[in-house]
């Protein structure tokens, strides 16, 4: 059967759509398309259809990959054009390809993403922020694990591959690409708490932007 990729956006407040109403929201619409998916086989079969990477609730974005097998045949185009006709505004398909079926998934092929996090801020920081900050042998921060959530120090700074930081209108922009995947994961909820922290900048959590622009294979 064939299988497809697609790209999409993700903004305004679908973003508080968690990535289970996400799964139940493309079925819908593939459903609604006349875009039957093929199944998988067993006592609980369930359609071949799975992103590459779960977007955390209340992040935007404008690159997200699902891959998805069908029972027939469709042009990309029209999978496409079907899809934005059946789906929520602020989510829209920006591109479908057809591509040969391989053993691994987009899933296990992800190794990084690029994240772009915007940091309320009145004051400005020294012009050596981003050097000092990027310097530093280690950057250790708390992160929560297990069942039980108990509090864990980790080292996050080789996971950062790369990070930008610009000023502008009020606001702190940091352009970064993080571990992405099955060996090596860096969620931007530790960078942004390692770097606020290192910067002294006060700001609440929910007044910072989170934008997901790419993933990367």
């Amino acid at each position: 059967m064939p299988r497809y990729v697609i790209t999409f956006s993700k903004k305004g407040y679908i973003k508080y759509t968690s990535h289970l109403d996400m799964i139940r929201l493309f079925k819908r619409a593939f459903n609604r398309s006349g875009i039957f998916l093929e199944y998988s086989e067993g006592f609980n079969p369930h359609p071949k259809m799975s992103f590459a990477q779960p977007l955390s609730l209340g992040y935007t974005a404008s690159g997200e990959l699902l891959e998805f097998d069908t029972k027939e045949a469709f042009a990309a185009g029209e999978i496409k054009k079907k899809m934005n006709s059946n789906m929520p505004g602020d989510i829209r398909v920006l591109d479908c390809v057809q591509i040969e079926k391989e053993k691994r998934s987009l899933a296990a092929k992800c190794c990084a993403a690029e994240y772009r996090i915007t940091i309320p801020c009145s004051g400005s920081l020294p012009d050596n922020t981003e050097k000092a900050f990027m310097a530093q042998e280690n950057i250790l921060v708390l992160k929560k694990s297990g069942k039980r959530k108990a509090e864990k120090q980790i080292d996050i700074r080789k996971m950062i591959r790369s990070l930008n930081i610009k000023e502008r209108n009020n606001n702190i922009i940091l352009s970064t690409i993080l571990d992405a995947g099955s060996n090596s994961n860096l969620s931007p909820e530790l960078l942004i708490k390692a770097f606020v922290d290192f910067a002294g900048i006060e700001a609440e959590r929910e007044d910072i932007e989170v934008h997901r622009v790419q993933i990367f294979m």
